[in-house]
């Protein structure tokens, strides 16, 4: 059994400005036909038909779904969704937030994440790993991967508000290039997991709002979302 990851880009799709050109999200105001062909492209590339793939309502909570088959329609208000069905793709929308990426290949379960800044608070994470365990997964043969995201130097925010997230999820604060208050949410999740006790952890250590091939809602919006995508191959 092997669990694939992939992560895409705003390249080599069809949709036009602001969301050119490979924009995934059919929420932010592009055309719907772009969206769907971005879709089926997205699909095809990875080797699943349309229908495999299994999209959420997300809206930074933390709510998990779980699901043994193709979804006609996306999770109503979830943030998180575990699977054990080879050729399912769980899809995670993300344009600065967290997309997570969790895998078990001995037990056959996977899961995908949307952790923002909200969602990563209220301990989403927790939340998909408690409901992959309930699956049969261990927490020691969890690998997950932490997608790109906005990183710490470049997400600013509030002071009080760094505080209150740095209390709910240790490791988070961090200064901005300008030395302000600022937020590094992958660095919270990664102790999280850690000390969760999860086997492995990577990071894709690039940032949205500085990388000008992703999707980043802090640089400029309206704009598009990338898709990070978990599967078992059949």
């Amino acid at each position: 059994m092997r669990i694939r990851r992939v992560v895409t880009t705003r390249a080599g799709g069809v949709s036009k400005a602001p969301y050119d050109s490979f924009n995934l999200g059919d929420h932010v105001g592009d055309d719907e036909k772009a969206v769907e062909a971005n879709r089926a492209r997205l699909a095809e590339g990875i080797g699943l038909a349309p229908d495999r793939l299994v999209w959420m309502e997300q809206v930074h909570g933390r709510t998990v779904g779980v699901v043994d088959g193709p979804r006609a329609e996306p999770l109503e208000a979830t943030d998180a969704v575990v699977t054990k069905q080879p050729g399912l793709g769980l899809v995670v929308l993300t344009a600065d937030c967290v997309p997570v990426l969790l895998g078990d290949e001995r037990a056959g379960v996977i899961g995908a994440v949307h952790a923002g800044r909200v969602g990563a608070r209220v301990g989403v994470v927790v939340e998909a790993l408690k409901a992959m365990m309930a699956q049969g997964a261990e927490l020691e043969h969890i690998e997950v991967l932490l997608g790109p995201a906005v990183c710490g130097e470049c997400y600013e925010v509030p002071a009080d508000m760094q505080k209150d997230v740095e209390k709910h999820l240790p490791g988070s604060a961090s200064k901005s290039r300008k030395g302000t208050p600022a937020l590094d949410l992958r660095a919270g999740l990664w102790n999280q997991l850690a000390s969760a006790g999860v086997g492995k952890i990577g990071v894709d250590p690039r940032c949205t709002f500085e990388e000008r091939d992703l999707f980043s809602h802090r640089r400029e919006a309206p704009t598009g979302r990338l898709a990070s995508v978990v599967w078992i191959e059949p």
